[in-house]
């Protein structure tokens, strides 16, 4: 059995969960067999900089980053589902990385 396993990163939440829905009305469209959308735990990232270039080094300011995952699968791809999903628009800002697994 062969599966078709879609990882979708963004900054921004309601983003990532769009796209989602963009995906799950085309793959429901072409009746196939899905598993998910599932959260993935979301990664931060956090930066520590001076506020000051040259006095008070006990000044600091710190910011994060967060990227947003999401899973999802399906099982059984066909030919004509993938040419469908290559050519959906999706926004700026959001990554997905289509494996066969």
């Amino acid at each position: 059995m062969e599966k078709l396993r879609l990882r979708i990163k963004s900054y921004d939440q309601k983003l990532v969960d769009n796209s989602c829905k963009q995906i799950m009305e085309v793959l429901e469209r072409m009746d196939t067999k899905i598993v998910g959308p599932m959260p993935l735990p979301t990664e931060f990232k956090k930066y520590t900089v001076n506020r000051s270039t040259f006095v008070h080094k006990n000044a600091r300011e710190q910011f994060e980053m967060r990227i947003h995952k999401r899973l999802i699968d399906i099982l059984n791809p066909t030919q004509k589902l993938i040419e469908s999903l290559s050519d959906l628009n999706l926004p700026a800002g959001v990554d997905i990385e289509i494996k066969t697994v």
